[in-house]
């Protein structure tokens, strides 16, 4: 064995340059991976460890929760053994692996059960201190303890916590900001928009979709004023006030609707030009027809699509003019509009052969 070693050591002594390096890179990478083969076993022996424990520690909570829910006295006040279970739950919570177990088999027990099953869990949350972490925690320097502060507060429907909550409504990161707007409009639906007075950052189409699910299935449909936030110098707020004229049909942001079309941003305007025809704003349409050609192309074929629902037979002479425009949106839209309030026009005016054309561009349309 020792002159296997001195051979090896000898030959690698007198191996050329490159050989010796080819030979150090290797047994580099060797060690690497049987380092990582080594990490990985401890990783995964670590993680069933974990595993076992957080089993172990659920099975005990759930049993606990249980006695707590049916050892209660008989006129409603907290029996001894509620008593012990809320002193346990108590202690363990300053344990931030227990802490969260107690979090997730409270969590899931709530939405297993209702009326005052679910009363006495939230009650729970409330007595064992859970609460006040959670509220602690939203003033923590990391912003994910922050975020997952305020997720926690929202699934167990803390309404108390609201003015501490709000203050971070501008929060410099989005995730906590997504969070906070989930809070309030989860929990107070429509009320909770007040947080748009005052947003500084914009709002993600995303969230402006998730926010708008949760209001459509709202129990209160009472929508609050939006002329204010039509007016907002947060584009992303006159975008969601906008949506939310349009679902709710808010007939009385008409005004601000119009107002909208010499908007700055020109995905503004056309949201505003949209929302003539769903509004029912035909005095707008004039003004728009009054100065289409001045409107970027966007503009004048949102104009025209939304045109084929407002138009009268007094926009016959209008029309003509954008038969043959050389955008095909604009005059597929142009042919519909004439095909609808006055198709003798195109007979009249075109050869067969046009006509021909014309039918394929409406119905292709």
């Amino acid at each position: 064995m020792i002159k296997l070693y001195h051979y090896f050591v000898d030959y690698f002594q007198h191996a050329p340059t490159l050989i010796q390096l080819s030979w150090i890179i290797s047994a580099g990478f060797v060690f690497t991976i049987i380092l990582l083969v080594a990490y990985l076993k401890y990783l995964r022996k670590k993680l069933r460890t974990k595993e076992r424990i957080e089993t172990t520690y659920r099975k005990k909570y759930e049993a606990d929760l249980i006695e707590y829910l049916y050892s209660g006295n008989d006129d409603g006040t907290t029996s001894i053994q509620q008593l012990n279970v809320i002193k346990y739950l108590k202690k363990c919570t300053t344990n931030g692996l227990k802490r969260k177990i107690i979090i997730h088999t409270l969590l899931k027990l709530r939405n297993e059960i209702s009326g005052e099953t679910a009363d006495a869990i939230q009650q729970l949350y409330y007595q064992t201190g859970l609460m006040n972490q959670a509220v602690t925690r939203l003033k923590h320097k990391k912003w994910d303890v922050v975020a997952r502060a305020i997720k926690e507060l929202t699934q167990f429907q803390i309404k108390e916590v609201h003015d501490d909550i709000i203050l971070h409504v501008n929060h410099p990161k989005k995730e906590v900001r997504n969070e906070i707007q989930m809070y309030l409009v989860k929990l107070f639906s429509f009320d909770g928009l007040e947080f748009l007075d005052v947003l500084e950052n914009q709002l993600s189409e995303w969230n402006q979709i998730q926010l708008l699910e949760i209001l459509q299935k709202a129990e209160n449909q009472k929508v609050p004023e939006l002329n204010d936030w039509l007016k907002s110098g947060n584009t992303s707020v006159i975008s969601f006030a906008i949506k939310l004229a349009k679902i709710f049909h808010q007939n009385e942001t008409k005004d601000e609707i119009i107002a909208l079309f010499e908007h700055p941003e020109k995905e503004i305007r056309i949201q505003a030009i949209e929302m003539v025809s769903h509004l029912g704003i035909f005095e707008a349409t004039d003004i728009l027809k009054n100065n289409i050609k001045e409107r970027c192309l966007d503009e004048q074929i949102t104009f025209f699509k939304m045109f084929e629902k407002m138009c009268t037979p007094n926009d016959v002479l209008f029309i003509m003019e954008y038969l043959d425009h050389e955008n095909f949106d604009i005059r597929v839209s142009a042919n519909i509009i004439i095909e609808l309030i006055s198709p003798e026009t195109i007979r009249i005016n075109r050869p067969i052969e046009d006509n021909s054309e014309t039918s394929s561009l409406i119905k292709a349309s």
